[in-house]
């Protein structure tokens, strides 16, 4: 008796085979990298929102900060409180955009399709 079990059609059966299997792990790639490129971009919107309500009240809030302060030292130091308040928002921006660098260095974009293809590729060069 023979048990290898019948072939259906040989290597060109398998060819085919191996075809349809390298197409639907692309087209799993690809769904996974336009499913994450709708977060990046719904999360990329949802911050510039925040970011733009967050600039717009800030700058209201330092403005009558301002104001109020300036109006209560009028009469004894007004220019050293200006010239304080100043220094005080030279200093608060220029530690904003070091964070706000510092986390576009950090941001990884798209890591899930990446780590994907890394262990696509981890298969394909594993030894059997």
């Amino acid at each position: 008796m023979d048990d290898t079990p019948p072939t259906d059609g040989g290597l060109w059966s398998a060819v085919s085979r191996l075809f349809k299997t390298m197409q639907n792990v692309a087209a799993n790639r690809l769904e996974i990298f336009l499913l994450e490129l709708k977060e990046e971009r719904l999360r990329l919107f949802d911050a510039l929102l925040l970011a733009a309500v967050g600039i717009v009240f800030g700058l209201m809030t330092l403005v009558m900060l301002t104001l109020t302060i300036l109006v209560l030292f009028w009469d004894t130091h007004r220019l050293l409180v200006l010239t304080l308040m100043t220094a005080g928002y030279a200093v608060a921006a220029t530690v904003a955009f070091v964070k706000l660098r510092s986390h576009l260095q950090r941001w990884q974009a798209y890591s899930a399709t990446l780590e994907e293809i890394k262990k696509d590729c981890a298969c394909f060069t594993k030894p059997n």
